[in-house]
């Protein structure tokens, strides 16, 4: 075993165990210094994680960019590797972090993708329940737009986290902290429909007794298969737009600022840490600023 892959076992086990990280992002953290680690190997087979320096870490992160990997995955890579080296000077594996200094590339503000109102609507109208995965996917995509939530969080939901009577979801986020997110009567309709006269009929695998969403074997659905039955559904409407499981939750949050939420209710509802992520959504088209300077403004 190679002084990297221990290093990274224990650093693994540290974001799981010290920061309550998600399966997804150990895995994220895990594909960024395994491939640091392949490049070291490579290029500077005498140089040990514990005696990297700077400027092996500046040789590695130019040739992300001679691969022309996009620079919003080159900032991730590089913040994956300053965590890495965080890790190894708390655990006094090194006396100086190499990469307090290493630079990702200026990344501008890009304002989320979101659909309109009609939008939505036109998805959620579009999908057939004639069948049982018609009533599964209508119930899923309400609760992604009315909800708010992540897709980990929608795969991940479990039916004693479903509060029908009071009309909220409680919701495990990142790090593994829990909020109360409220359902829309819409959602919640679908979701009694799918529960009460689908999912009943389902017998599920050993193990996934528990999730709300399953698939025809009776597994909780994959990331990726939430991901394909959005792609089916906007594509069958004819929308030419590049629709996620995220772009629900950018929608979600985009129509309750415009409608006058609160900033921080929204952060709530979201999961946001840090109010700052949440302001993205205050975003206000052209039109509308304009219309406000002329309706307002006493020298438009």
């Amino acid at each position: 075993m190679s002084q990297w892959t221990s290093l990274l076992k224990q650093f693994q086990h540290h974001l799981k165990l010290e920061r309550s990280l998600s399966e997804n992002s150990i895995l994220a953290y895990t594909q960024d210094i395994e491939k640091l680690s392949r490049y070291m190997e490579s290029s500077f087979p005498d140089v040990h994680p514990t005696t990297a320096k700077l400027e092996h870490l500046r040789y590695f992160v130019n040739s992300l960019a001679e691969l022309e990997i996009s620079e919003y995955t080159q900032a991730r890579i590089v913040s994956g590797i300053k965590a890495f080296y965080r890790f190894l000077m708390y655990e006094d594996k090194i006396r100086e972090d190499p990469a307090q200094l290493l630079e990702a590339p200026k990344l501008g503000r890009k304002l989320p993708d979101t659909l309109s109102f009609h939008e939505i609507n036109d998805i959620l109208e579009s999908i057939p329940l004639g069948s049982p995965e018609g009533h599964r996917n209508r119930a899923m995509l309400e609760i992604l737009y009315s909800s708010g939530l992540r897709v980990s969080e929608l795969t991940d939901l479990k039916t004693g986290q479903i509060f029908a009577d009071i009309g909220f979801l409680r919701v495990i986020g990142k790090g593994n902290k829990e909020r109360l997110v409220p359902i829309g009567r819409d959602a919640l309709k679908y979701l009694r429909i799918y529960l009460d006269e689908v999912r009943v009929h389902v017998q599920p695998a050993k193990g996934h007794e528990q999730f709300v969403f399953l698939n025809k074997r009776g597994k909780k659905l994959s990331r990726v298969m939430v991901f394909l039955i959005i792609k089916k559904q906007v594509e069958s409407i004819g929308l030419k737009k590049n629709v996620s499981p995220h772009t629900f939750r950018h929608s979600f949050a985009t129509h309750l600022i415009e409608g006058g939420a609160d900033l921080r209710a929204v952060q709530e509802m979201l999961g946001h840490e840090s109010i700052t992520t949440t302001e993205i959504y205050t975003h206000l088209d052209r039109d509308y600023l304009r219309q406000v300077l002329n309706e307002f403004h006493p020298r438009k």
